[in-house]
């Protein structure tokens, strides 16, 4: 991260103009959530093989530095977030929705047990969106008719990883 776009202090909060930022929303939860669902992810049988072979264990945590910043802009609308995952992801051929339905599933149960229920819900929101928007594009980039395309159904986790 360089210097010209420095990290807030952890309890940092940021109002965005046009909607209100939760109360209780801040650098320090999102970094939690981050952490406790990447490691999740990690030894998730479906989608664990995929993070784990594209992501080497000594750039996990840039990765999770990147993922923070990602949902603070999100959220918080820090601003500190200017990546293009969408190529990252269409670099990953085997990538389809039972592997966005486990990604959805993890992260809901993750924010579920760590965030307070606005908070939750606007995290789930956020995260739906993005999986079906990444999901269409990479489905349009590969081809295929997405006129039919409905959002994906909620899959409910049948293994939980050891914590």
């Amino acid at each position: 991260m360089s210097d010209s776009n420095p990290r807030p202090p952890v309890g940092t909060r940021h109002q965005r103009v046009g909607w209100e930022t939760p109360e209780g929303l801040d650098e320090a939860m999102i970094r939690a959530v981050v952490d406790s669902f990447y490691a999740d992810v990690r030894r998730d049988p479906l989608i664990g093989p995929i993070f784990n072979r594209i992501i080497a264990p000594e750039a996990w945590p840039h990765h999770l530095d990147l993922i923070a910043d990602f949902w603070s802009s999100m959220l918080l609308g820090t601003g500190r977030y200017g990546g293009r995952p969408m190529p990252k992801h269409m670099a990953i051929p085997e990538l389809a929705d039972p592997h966005f339905m486990r990604w959805l599933a993890l992260f809901r149960r993750t924010v579920e047990s760590l965030c307070p229920p606005d908070i939750a819900a606007l995290f789930v929101e956020r995260s739906e969106r993005i999986g079906n928007s990444f999901r269409m594009n990479i489905a349009m980039r590969r081809g295929e008719d997405i006129t039919a395309m409905a959002p994906l159904q909620r899959e409910t986790p049948l293994w939980t990883p050891p914590r």
